[in-house]
C-alpha cells in the first residue's frame, strides 16, 4: 500500500516566556483536526515527535522537555469584550497523550502578539505606536488574560532591553494580567485550608498548601523532603528516587485536591497540578552563573512540571506562587516572612522573577483577583509544519 504524502499546515514557532511551541490559528488545521478529539490529538503528537522513547523530539518540532513541548489553538473570540480564544496543549515526550486540563502561562506572553500578526484581533485596537490590550480567552481554564504587547508603526514590537532570567537574550517586555486566576469555580484553597497536613506514603505526612490559581498547585517546604531550595536541575532530575518521590506527592496531593477520583489517574493528568518546594531566601549560584544574594529575593521557590524540575518557573506557576503570597499564613507567604504582601520576588534555577498578587476575604474564602507579571515573547519562523497524510 502507497504510503500518503506529507501534508503542510500553516504553522508558528515562538517562543513566549521560558516556553516555546507551535502556534496554529484553528481555521488553518485540516477539518478533521478543527474539533477536539483523536485526530486532533494525533496530529500535534506528530507535529511535536511524540511519543518519542529517545526523548528528543528529533522527528518534530519538539525540544525533549516539558517547556518545549507545547501547542498552542488561537481563533478569533466570540466571547463579549474578548479578542481571542485560546487553547494550550501540554504535549507529553514518552507517551501518546496531551494533557488539556491547563493553562501555559509562559506561552501567554506570545499569544497577543501572534493574535495581532495573524489577524485575530480587530485592526480598530491596534495603535500606530503605543500598546495593544488584548484580551485573551484562556479556554482551558476559561479564565480572562490581559496582555499588553508594545506596537511600533502599526506591527508588533519584538526586540527590546527586557531580561529574563532563563531567557538568553533581551527582548521587548510583555506585561500580562491574570484576572480572577483561581481555577474552576471552587475555593481557590480545595479543602478549605491554607495549610494542610498531607499524607504520602513512602514519604511521610508533609505541610502542604495546595492552592488553585493560575494552575493548580502543591506547595511543600524544602526542608520537608530533604532540600534547601537553592537546587539546581541535575540535583533533581539526575535522581530517580527524587524524581518518583516528587510524583508521589504530585499525585496524592492530586486526590486530596479533588482533581482525580483516585491515584492511578494522576498518570493521565500530567500537566496539573504542579508540585513545587519553598525555602527562606539563601544565596545560591544559577545556572546561568549569576550569583543570586538572599537580600535580592523574598523566598525561594523549585518547581516540577511533566515529571521534571524546570529550568526556571512555569508562568502559571508563577501566578499559584503570587496568589499564595498574597495570603497570610500559607508555606509560600511564610517562607517570603509572613504578613501581607502584594508582590515578591521569588529565586528560581536561572534566577529571579517577580510577580504580583492579590487576594481577599469573601465570607471567611480567599479569592485571587488578579496577578501581574512580566515576560517577552518572539517569533522564532513561521510558514508551515509537515507531518504525514496518514498521521491522525
Amino acid at each position: 500500500m502507497r504510503n500518503k504524502p506529507q501534508i503542510k499546515i500553516p504553522a508558528t514557532y515562538m517562543r513566549g516566556g521560558t516556553s516555546k511551541g507551535v502556534f496554529f490559528r484553528l481555521q488553518d488545521l485540516p477539518e478533521a483536526a478543527q474539533q477536539p478529539g483523536p485526530a486532533r490529538d494525533a496530529l500535534l503528537l506528530r507535529v511535536i515527535g511524540s511519543p518519542d522513547p529517545y526523548g528528543k523530539h528529533t522527528d518534530g518540532m519538539g525540544g525533549g522537555t516539558s517547556s518545549t513541548s507545547k501547542t498552542v489553538i488561537l481563533s478569533k473570540s466570540d466571547r463579549p469584550d474578548h479578542d481571542v480564544n485560546y487553547l494550550f496543549g501540554q504535549v507529553s515526550i514518552d507517551k501518546p497523550f496531551i494533557d488539556w486540563s491547563g493553562n501555559c502561562g509562559n506561552l501567554t506572553a506570545a499569544v497577543g502578539a501572534f493574535a495581532i500578526s495573524n489577524g485575530l484581533v480587530s485592526a480598530d485596537r491596534i495603535p500606530e505606536n503605543g500598546t495593544a490590550v488584548v484580551r485573551i480567552w484562556q479556554a482551558n481554564i476559561e479564565k480572562t488574560i490581559v496582555a499588553h504587547i508594545p506596537i511600533t508603526h502599526g506591527e508588533v514590537q519584538e526586540t527590546g532591553d527586557f531580561e529574563l532570567d532563563g531567557v538568553t537574550f533581551p527582548a521587548a517586555e510583555v506585561q500580562v494580567e491574570f484576572m480572577d486566576p483561581a481555577d474552576g469555580e471552587g475555593s481557590m484553597f480545595p479543602t478549605g485550608n491554607v495549610v494542610d497536613e498531607l499524607e504520602v506514603p513512602g514519604v511521610g505526612t508533609l505541610k502542604a498548601t495546595m492552592i488553585s490559581a493560575g494552575i493548580p498547585t502543591v506547595f511543600i517546604n524544602a526542608e520537608d523532603v530533604g532540600y534547601t531550595g537553592t537546587e539546581l536541575q541535575d540535583a533533581i532530575n539526575n535522581d530517580t528516587k527524587a524524581l518518583a518521590m516528587f510524583e508521589t506527592i504530585r499525585a496524592h496531593g492530586a486526590l486530596r485536591m479533588g482533581l482525580i477520583k483516585n491515584i492511578e489517574e494522576a498518570a493521565q493528568r500530567q500537566h496539573t497540578p504542579k508540585v513545587a518546594f519553598v525555602a527562606q531566601p539563601a544565596e545560591y549560584i544559577a545556572s546561568s552563573g549569576k550569583k543570586v544574594g538572599a537580600d535580592e529575593i523574598d523566598l525561594l521557590v523549585r518547581a516540577l512540571s511533566m515529571g521534571k524540575l524546570h529550568h526556571a518557573m512555569m508562568g502559571t506557576a508563577a501566578v499559584a506562587i503570587g496568589a499564595a503570597a498574597a495570603v497570610p499564613g500559607t508555606l509560600v507567604n511564610l517562607a517570603a516572612g509572613g504578613g501581607e504582601r502584594d508582590a515578591v520576588r521569588f529565586g528560581h534555577p536561572s534566577g529571579t522573577l517577580r510577580v504580583g498578587g492579590e487576594a481577599r476575604q469573601v465570607n471567611g474564602e480567599w479569592t485571587a483577583t488578579k496577578a501581574v507579571m512580566s515576560r517577552s515573547a518572539r517569533v522564532l519562523m513561521e510558514g508551515f509544519v509537515r507531518v504525514p497524510g496518514d498521521a491522525f
